[in-house]
């Protein structure tokens, strides 16, 4: 009886692992690399004597950067459960507040041309950084004393942020920097790879080495994964959600003063739409919207996923507004996606 059981046990483990490799688990780990590569196939067939170059890759990769850094903060967010919608309008509210004292006006409201203050690049970064950090700590504040639901805290942060940010620069641009300005935005290592992806890959793997080799880390897919059950089991939990929209804000304002430095000019009407490809980069690398699931290196893929498609269409002339349906098609795929791949396992 008992070489009966151990025969069983055997043939169990066996057919477990044959079991072992699944296909649907598999395109749910590696969907978004399937993808990408598939896509950069196809365009490169279909423009193979623009798209595949060097130089058109790595513009892609330095317009997904900043993009792609904001989307790592808010990889934060969405893990918890959480969303912001704001990260467009607080992103220009930081690059032109950032720009105005860079430009050394007598007050937030005098975006004329002129010298510098003597600030510098560091303090106009910092300054940038502050913006954002502080837009961050209100909306925080209100998801998590107000018990205000994220999607209404952010959706006001968005209407509030792009009010402000309209009043300081007096609905129009601040431009024309100086060289030094332009460096992070502009600059090229070996005058091929734009130093934004260096920086976004740099901050994507401290995000990744955080999330998952740290304490917060844990903390931060507990909160998502069960609210209660973390607070129950002596997190706290506020703090922690506080802290994500903090992290989301500090990498938009840096993102902030990037594109104010790549455009030479801190538009008023920066960011608009970015929340969606934001969010879509997100989603699209496989971070669950309901939390608890997910990493920055998902995201990353999803940032490149997205700004390949849109480079792709544009090369072969699709206008911008079939361009928004199809990115918007792209997102709702990438849920169901995300939903089947897992179903089987939960």
């Amino acid at each position: 009886m008992a070489r009966v059981t151990e025969a069983a046990a055997a043939d169990i483990t066996v057919r477990d692992g044959k079991r072992g490799f699944s296909l649907r688990a598999f395109l749910g780990r590696f969907g978004a690399l399937i993808f990408l590569i598939a896509l950069v196939v196809f365009f490169s067939i279909l423009k193979p004597n623009s798209f595949p170059t060097p130089l058109n890759l790595f513009n892609i990769a330095r317009q997904a950067s900043i993009s792609g850094i904001v989307a790592i903060g808010m990889t934060f967010v969405i893990l918890t459960g959480g969303i912001d919608l704001s990260v467009g309008s607080l992103l220009a509210l930081a690059g032109i507040v950032a720009a105005a004292f860079y430009k050394g006006g007598t007050g937030l409201l005098d975006t004329g041309a002129g010298d510098t203050s003597g600030i510098g690049v560091g303090g106009a970064i910092l300054v940038a950084c502050a913006v954002g950090l502080i837009g961050g700590f209100i909306q925080g504040l209100v998801i998590t004393k107000l018990k205000i639901p994220p999607f209404i805290a952010t959706l006001g942060g968005l209407s509030a942020f792009r009010g402000l940010t309209l009043l300081i620069g007096n609905g129009g641009p601040i431009s024309a920097f100086d060289d030094s300005f332009k460096v992070l935005g502009q600059g090229r290592i070996g005058d091929l790879v734009p130093i934004p992806v260096i920086i976004f890959l740099v901050m994507a793997l401290v995000a990744h080495i955080v999330l998952r080799y740290t304490q917060y880390g844990r903390y931060v897919y507990a909160v998502g994964g069960n609210l209660e059950a973390a607070r129950l089991s002596g997190l706290n939990t506020g703090l922690i959600i506080l802290s994500v929209y903090m992290i989301v804000g500090l990498l938009t304002g840096f993102g902030g003063f990037l594109l104010a430095s790549r455009l030479n000019s801190a538009e008023a009407i920066a960011g608009v739409g970015l929340e969606l490809t934001v969010i879509a980069s997100v989603v699209i690398g496989g971070t669950s919207l309901v939390g608890g699931e997910g990493g920055v290196i998902g995201t990353v893929l999803g940032s490149l996923l997205v700004n390949v498609l849109t480079a792709g269409l544009t090369q072969l002339n699709v206008t911008s507004y079939v361009q928004q349906i199809l990115i918007g098609l792209v997102i709702v795929f990438a849920v169901f996606f995300d939903r089947f791949t897992k179903a089987r396992r939960n």
